[in-house]
């Protein structure tokens, strides 16, 4: 006799006859089918919004309404930011700093010196902010990126004899541990800048440049740690350590300030900070307003004196310094301003092309008058 099967209200298939018996009496065979309940057969309330005339028209005109006057305030408020950049790579034959880029070498034992004249026609009112920026640097690379040893920075005195192999190969030099370890480090830009003020009486001022308040407050006093307790002795602290190879000196003598010195060393911090693209700045210092009075920095000519130290013929690099002011919203950028405008306007422009496409076609009940 041939086996018959039915399926149930439940799902659930039951074979009978011959067929049946012989394998031991009427079984039942589960089929694939999910249980019976609101999630596994998708019958849990939901909320799906029906995109009319009356919902997509208005949030167009909000947000075009709302993002434009925003960018024109972001980028008027980025215009208003005063900026001048003075390149001293000394790439062409003009330059004062030509034979400095040409001669210098990371082998070099003398430091190479110049100076680059320029003329500022607005004053800086407010407190300035001088960078240093680099050209074609890339910051970025996963090796580069990698190679430094973050409890070494942290203090660790185990990490500061036996640095991270992701250090290498700049963890030891010779039987020495170098501190600090890595390519970051060993990379730090080292060029010094002084910039001087020519009066019109033919006096010279130097500018009070302020060294200090120009890395992140969590970098300088939670990543950042010299070793041992503190107020050690950091000579003894790095004792049985060496320099890293391209450093004129060890990092205990960066500054002869003891808390602005070793591995809270704020221009040391700074340029830790990895950049994300190959064309970069980094604050260098800041001038701060002494008077009320008189500008921060007059109009009138200035001369930026130049420590070459920092060579980038190699990587067909430039180099530039910067003097900025700041705003709310931080340095001059006219990119976010310019994006505001931009998505306002598309989002205007579209509510009132569908506007005119639902007035001229939305009453229209017949699909056959649309195509005529």
């Amino acid at each position: 006799m041939m086996a018959s099967s039915y399926k149930d209200e439940d799902g659930h298939i039951t074979v009978s006859g011959s067929g049946a018996a012989a394998g031991g009496g009427g079984g039942s065979l589960r089929n694939k089918k999910p249980e019976n309940t609101a999630f596994k057969q998708q019958r849990l309330p939901a909320w799906q919004p029906i995109l009319t005339a009356g919902t997509v028209l208005p949030a167009f005109f909000i947000i075009g309404l709302m993002f434009i006057p925003i960018g024109i305030g972001l980028y008027v408020t980025s215009n208003n930011i005063k900026e001048f950049e003075v390149d001293y790579t000394g790439a062409e034959m003009s330059s004062p700093c030509f034979t400095c880029s040409q001669n210098f070498s990371w082998n070099s034992t003398k430091p190479c010196t110049c100076s680059v004249p320029f003329h500022l026609d607005q004053p800086y009112e407010s407190n300035v902010f001088m960078y240093y920026g680099l050209s074609n640097f890339y910051q970025n690379h996963r090796r580069y990126v990698k190679s430094r040893d973050d409890s070494q920075l942290n203090g660790n005195e185990e990490s500061l004899r036996k640095p991270s192999k992701e250090c290498e190969p700049y963890a030891k030099q010779g039987n020495k541990p170098i501190a600090p370890c890595g390519a970051i480090a060993n990379s730090m830009f080292n060029d010094s800048l002084e910039l001087i003020y020519n009066d019109p009486n033919g006096s010279k001022v130097q500018i009070p440049l302020t060294a200090t308040g120009i890395a992140w407050w969590t970098d300088k006093h939670v990543k950042f740690r010299n070793p041992g307790a503190e107020n050690t002795n950091l000579t003894v602290a790095f004792q049985g350590t060496t320099r890293p190879v391209n450093w004129r000196r060890p990092v205990f003598q960066l500054d002869s300030d003891p808390d602005n010195n070793g591995f809270i060393n704020e221009d040391f911090i700074v340029w830790m900070r990895t950049a994300a693209l190959p064309t970069f700045r980094k604050l260098y210092r800041i001038i701060q307003r002494r008077s009320n009075v008189h500008p921060t920095l007059p109009c009138g000519n200035y001369t930026l004196e130049v420590v070459y130290n920092y060579p980038v013929r190699s990587f067909e690099g430039r180099k530039r310094m910067i003097l900025s002011t700041i705003s709310w919203m931080g340095g001059k950028n006219p990119f976010l301003g310019i994006a505001y405008i931009s998505v306002g306007s598309v989002c205007f422009l579209l509510g009132v092309l569908l506007l005119i496409i639902h007035h001229k076609f939305g009453n229209r009940n017949n699909p056959a008058e649309i195509s005529h």
